[in-house]
């Protein structure tokens, strides 16, 4: 029976920067679609507005300059079928003024077409002569324009109608169809003049238009995108951090409870074997001198865990004082002499002056033994232990590197090289670096280490400065 695949985890991040790229986008493409017609349409109707306007005051300019009755209109005697003589217009007057109206439409800008339709829907002027004498067939937008009484105008592409075969030039692309009714003093529409226009000036400004507001939604889009993808992986990366720290403070809180435990539970038991090796060192002759001697020895080692294991487990203690670095470390390196001269280690250490650091003295000298310990360990035939001491006054930091040219370690166990009771050491229990992390991070410093296999570890230590100096 094959056993089911683990689910994987939910990756919150991943699927918010999808989720939200795509609603991102959608909503993006939307508004711009939506600013995209508003622009074009707007601009479409100011200028069928604007051209309609100026045909009505041709029209008005024409009854003023013919001298036509009071409350005649221009529309009510452009459809040649009318008698002029019933509305008291000489045929003179109405031929003029016919030649004189059509002429401005004509010489309006960009016009491709133009149409003059009886209410009827017949073409009683038109700038292609054929077109004259023919009706609209059943078109909506001309009926709009009769019973709305108010202009209707509709954008075009170049190849969609038959009709652009009669068009004084072909359009290189959009185009606007506009139905302009004029009425008389009533109100009725007596008249429609159809416009096909070709507004280059127009259609530039709207294309300039559309490439600002396309790339300012394109902007705007990435701009909100990348501010919510940084939040998200800020974010991501901190509940990842406090996930790992909150596993890694309860796996340390168990281990805890238990090394506790067996500490407490050793260390009377180990008392007792050490003293009685002691004792029958006293009394033995000397065969079993080197025996008790390894009992003693291993008793010691196992006694040493047991500090360690309950120091690790319980909370550091001691408030943050004004410490002088370099008395601790030179207290410490006399400790450790005895180590370093026996396993023929170079020391590379000068005494100099530096500020105090904000520290305990206990604790402070507990971190520099571990690390200590743990660059003589590396290096059991010998080698160079450089110490060196570096300031930083701008941000009143102090660092100091301790430097060995031990084994050093594997990208991999670098990596783990603060994990609790994790160790490469033979005998190790794993919380020495554990210890030097909490007790560095609790006064406010920093801990890193570089290192490279067969190459040396550097371990560096920052402390913050008192202001004092």
């Amino acid at each position: 029976m094959k056993m089911a695949m683990a689910a994987k985890p939910f990756n919150l991040f991943r699927w918010f920067s999808l989720v939200s790229l795509v609603i991102i986008l959608a909503v993006a493409i939307l508004l711009g679609s939506a600013a995209t017609r508003f622009l074009m349409r707007e601009s479409i109707d100011r200028d069928a507005m604007l051209s309609a306007q100026f045909i009505k005051s041709i029209a008005d300019v024409e009854v003023i300059h013919g001298n036509f009755s009071p409350g005649l209109s221009l529309s009510e005697f452009l459809d040649k079928r009318v008698d002029g003589a019933r509305l008291g217009v000489s045929h003179e007057q109405l031929v003029k003024s016919h030649e004189e109206f059509f002429d401005h439409i004509v010489r309006l800008p960009d016009v491709l077409l133009a149409s003059v339709y009886a209410p009827d829907g017949m073409v009683i002027w038109s700038t292609r002569p054929e077109l004259v004498g023919r009706h609209a067939s059943s078109d909506s937008r001309l009926k709009e324009a009769i019973q709305s009484r108010s202009t209707v105008t509709v954008d075009r592409h170049g190849g969609e109608r038959p009709v652009e075969r009669y068009f004084l030039q072909a359009p290189k692309g959009l185009y606007l169809e506009s139905f302009i009714p004029l009425q008389d003093s009533r109100g009725e529409v007596l008249s429609v003049i159809e416009i096909y226009k070709e507004p280059v000036d127009l259609i530039a400004r709207m294309n300039r238009g559309l490439v600002l507001l396309w790339t300012a939604t394109a902007l705007g889009g990435a701009v909100i995108y990348l501010s919510l993808f940084w939040f998200v992986r800020h974010a991501s990366r901190l509940v990842d951090d406090q996930q790992r720290q909150l596993v890694e403070n309860e796996t340390l809180a168990l281990l805890g409870e238990m090394s506790t435990a067996v500490a407490h539970s050793l260390r009377n038991p180990l008392a007792s074997i050490r003293s009685s090796a002691e004792l029958a060192l006293e009394v033995d002759p000397g065969p079993l001198h080197k025996n008790l001697g390894d009992i003693i020895t291993q008793v010691d080692r196992m006694s040493k865990w047991v500090r360690e294991l309950l120091m690790s487990a319980r909370p550091l203690s001691g408030d943050q004082e004004p410490v002088d670095l370099t008395v601790a470390l030179e207290e410490t390196l006399s400790a450790y002499e005895p180590q370093i001269r026996h396993a023929g280690i170079e020391l590379e250490w000068q005494t100099c002056q530096a500020p105090k650091v904000v520290s305990h003295p206990v604790l402070l000298q507990q971190l520099l033994g571990s690390v200590l310990s743990n660059a003589i360990e590396a290096m059991p035939r010998g080698g160079r232990l450089a110490i060196c001491l570096e300031s930083d006054a701008r941000r009143r930091l102090l660092t100091l590197t301790i430097s060995d040219t031990g084994s050093g370690m594997s990208p991999a166990m670098l990596e783990m090289a603060f994990k609790p009771f994790h160790t490469t050491k033979r005998g190790g229990l794993g919380v020495g670096l554990v210890l030097v992390r909490k007790i560095i991070e609790r006064f406010g410093g920093d801990v890193s280490i570089d290192s490279r296999e067969n190459a040396g570890t550097n371990v560096h230590l920052t402390f913050r400065a008192t202001a004092g100096g």
